[in-house]
C-alpha cells in the first residue's frame, strides 16, 4: 500500500516537474527576441576616436558636449550603420542611462521578488514586440545594443533590453499611473503668432529621477532614407519624443489615460520616429500613425510648415483620429479633445482625476494674456510656476505648467528651421538655438570641436535661479526625499518634529508638504497630528482627485483609530 502511494506521489511529482519545465521552455521560446541579421557588417570595424575632452568621432559621425551641458550627436548612413556608430559614440552614456533607469526602478519597486515578477511580465507583454516594429528600426536598435553594458544581463540580453526599453514609457504609465509623464504643449500661427508663422513649444515632463535627465542628447540624423531631422533623446533611445525634420514638420508627444495593454504593439516613440523621418505634412503624418497599432493612448502633436498649422493626432490601441483647432492656436495636455474620443469613459475619468484640464486652462489663460506670441513669450509660458489667476499653488505642483521636473523643454520655429532646447536645471537654464540648415550643411564630418549653436539667439536663464525661492525649492526637494525615506522606514528611526516646520517653510503653498507630514505622523500613530496636517493639505490646491480622496480616507482612518483607543 505504501509502495503504491509512493509511486503515485512520485508520478505526480514527475508530472508536475514536467509541466513546469515545459512551461519554462515554452515561456523562453515565446519571449525570446532574435536579433535581425544585417546585410552589411562593415560598420563593426569602425572605431571611436577621442579628439578632445567630451568630443569623439567615428567616420563622418561625431559626439560632443557643448559649453551648456548638452550632448550633441551627428549620425548618418543606413539603419544598422547608424545604430552601430551611435552605440560606439555614446556607449558611456548608454551605460550611465541604464544605471539611472535601473536605480530608479529599484527605488520605486524595492521588492526583489516583485522586480523579478515584473521582468517576466514585461517579457510576456513584449514577446511579439519585434513583429510590430519596422525592420529598419530593429536594425538600428540592434546596432546600438552591441555597445550596451553586460552587467544587466540578469535582466535580459543586450538586444532584448534595449528593445524593451523603447516600450518602457508605454507600459509604465499604463500599468501604474506613476505620473512619469504629465506634459504640456501648445502652438500658435497666423494671427496669434507675432510673425504669423508657426511656433510650437513644449515641456517634456518625463521624470525617472534626476540622474536620468543629466545627459540629454540633441541628435541630428542624416539617414539614407527619408528626411534629415533632429530630436532630443538619451543614450540607447532611437524613438522620438520631441523633434523637427528638414521639411519643417515637428512632433511632440503627450501621454493619455490608458487601459493596461495585454499584448505587444508598436511603442509610441517608434511611431513618432517614423513620422519624423518620413512625413513632410499633416496627411502623411496621419497616414503613418494609422498604419500602426499602439500599446497605449497618446496625443501626438504635429506642427507642419507646409500646412502652416498644428494638429493633434489622438491615438488609442483601437482608434486613431485627429483634432484640429478652429483658432490660430492649439493646446495639448494629457486628455483628448476630438469628437471621436473626448466623450469616452476613460477620457472623462482622466479629466476628472488628473491635472490635465487645469494645465490646459492655465495655458489658455496665459496665451490670452499676450496679443501675439513670440519665442520669448513662449519661454515665459513654459517656465510659468503659478496656477490659474496667477495663484501661488506651491512650487513643483503638478498643476503648474512648469512642474520643475522637465527632462527637457523645446521651442520650434519651422519656417526658420530653428530649434531652442533648454539647458539644466529643467527649463530654467538658457535655451540654446540650433539652425538645422546650417548644421546639416556645415557640420558633417566634424574634426575640430566647434560650437554649433547660434549664440545670438540664446534665450537667457530664468531669473528665478537667482531667487531665495529657488534655494528654498532645492531644500524642499532634499527634505521631501528624506521624509519619504523616513515614512518607509519609520519602524527603525524617527525624526524630530522641528524638521517639519523647516520642511513646510521651504514650500508652504504646496499640498504635498502637509500630505507627507500627515503620512509620517499616521505611520508613528500620532493620529491627531496626522489629521492636523491632512486638513492643512486640503486647504491647498491638490494636483489630482486621487490624492484628494486619499487624504480624506486617511483622515477617516485616523479618526477611527482615535475612537478605538
Amino acid at each position: 500500500m505504501i509502495s503504491k502511494r509512493k509511486k503515485i506521489q512520485k508520478g505526480c511529482w514527475l508530472t508536475g516537474m514536467t509541466l513546469i519545465v515545459s512551461f519554462l521552455i515554452f515561456f523562453y521560446v515565446s519571449t525570446k527576441l532574435t536579433p535581425p541579421v544585417p546585410k552589411d557588417l562593415s560598420s563593426l570595424k569602425l572605431q571611436r576616436t577621442r579628439i578632445d575632452k567630451d568630443f569623439y568621432v567615428c567616420g563622418n559621425n561625431w559626439l560632443k558636449k557643448n559649453d551648456h551641458g548638452l550632448w550633441e550627436l551627428y549620425l548618418e548612413g543606413s539603419a544598422f550603420e547608424r545604430g552601430v556608430i551611435n552605440g560606439k559614440l555614446t556607449k558611456d552614456l548608454i551605460c550611465k542611462q541604464e544605471d539611472a533607469f535601473v536605480e530608479e526602478i529599484n527605488q520605486i519597486i524595492p521588492s526583489g521578488f516583485y522586480l523579478h515578477f515584473l521582468k517576466y511580465l514585461v517579457a510576456w507583454f513584449n514577446r511579439d514586440i519585434d513583429k510590430n516594429i519596422d525592420p529598419e528600426y530593429l536594425l538600428e536598435i540592434y546596432g546600438i545594443s552591441l555597445s550596451a553594458s553586460e552587467k544587466y544581463n540578469y535582466i535580459g540580453p543586450n538586444y532584448e533590453r534595449i528593445l524593451n526599453y523603447h516600450a518602457a514609457h508605454d507600459i509604465g504609465h499604463a500599468l501604474q499611473d506613476y505620473h512619469f509623464v504629465g506634459c504640456t504643449s501648445f502652438a500658435t500661427w497666423g494671427t496669434k503668432s507675432e510673425d504669423s508663422t508657426l511656433l510650437i513649444a513644449r515641456n517634456f515632463d518625463f521624470y525617472v529621477g534626476d540622474k536620468f535627465a543629466e545627459d540629454k542628447i540633441v541628435c541630428f540624423i542624416n539617414p539614407d532614407k527619408g528626411y534629415k531631422f533632429m530630436m532630443i533623446t538619451w543614450g540607447g533611445m532611437i524613438g522620438a519624443v520631441s523633434g523637427m525634420n528638414e521639411k519643417g514638420l515637428t512632433i511632440t508627444m503627450n501621454a493619455g489615460k490608458s487601459e493596461i495593454p495585454y499584448e505587444a504593439a508598436t511603442p509610441i516613440s517608434i511611431i513618432a520616429r517614423e513620422i519624423l523621418q518620413y512625413a513632410k505634412n499633416i496627411n502623411e503624418a496621419l497616414t503613418i500613425a494609422k498604419k500602426h497599432r499602439s500599446f497605449v493612448s497618446e496625443s501626438i502633436m504635429i506642427g507642419s510648415l507646409e500646412d502652416n498649422k498644428t494638429i493633434i493626432i489622438e491615438k488609442t490601441p483601437l482608434t486613431t483620429t485627429m483634432f484640429s483647432s478652429d483658432t490660430d492656436f492649439i493646446i495639448c495636455s494629457n486628455h483628448f479633445q476630438s469628437n471621436d474620443l473626448k466623450n469616452s469613459d476613460l477620457n472623462k475619468q482622466n479629466i476628472k482625476e488628473s491635472s490635465s484640464l487645469y494645465r490646459y486652462n492655465r495655458v489658455l489663460e496665459l496665451l490670452n494674456s499676450y496679443p501675439k506670441i513670440n519665442v520669448i513669450n513662449a519661454t515665459e509660458i513654459l517656465r510659468n510656476r503659478l496656477g490659474l489667476n496667477n495663484k501661488n499653488i506651491g512650487m513643483g505642483n503638478e498643476k503648474c505648467i512648469n512642474q520643475l521636473i522637465a527632462h527637457h523643454s523645446v521651442i520650434f520655429k519651422p519656417a526658420q528651421k530653428i530649434v531652442w532646447v533648454s539647458t539644466n536645471p529643467w527649463q530654467l537654464g538658457e535655451y540654446v538655438a540650433y539652425d538645422l540648415n546650417k548644421i546639416f550643411a556645415n557640420f558633417k564630418g566634424l574634426k575640430v570641436k566647434t560650437e554649433i549653436i547660434t549664440p545670438s539667439l540664446t534665450i537667457p536663464s530664468d531669473s528665478f535661479l537667482l531667487s531665495s525661492d529657488y534655494q528654498n525649492f532645492l531644500k524642499y526637494r532634499k527634505y521631501k526625499q528624506l521624509l519619504v525615506f523616513f515614512i518607509k522606514n519609520v519602524r527603525y528611526v524617527q525624526i524630530p518634529e522641528s524638521l517639519f516646520a523647516k520642511f513646510i517653510s521651504t514650500n508652504p503653498e504646496n499640498y504635498l508638504t502637509y500630505m507627507l507630514a500627515g503620512e509620517y505622523f499616521q505611520k508613528i500613530k500620532n493620529y491627531k497630528k496626522a489629521i492636523f496636517y491632512y486638513n492643512q493639505a486640503l486647504t491647498k490646491e491638490i494636483a489630482t482627485f486621487t490624492e484628494q480622496n486619499q487624504i480624506k480616507e486617511n483622515i477617516a482612518v485616523c479618526f477611527k483609530k482615535i475612537s478605538n483607543d
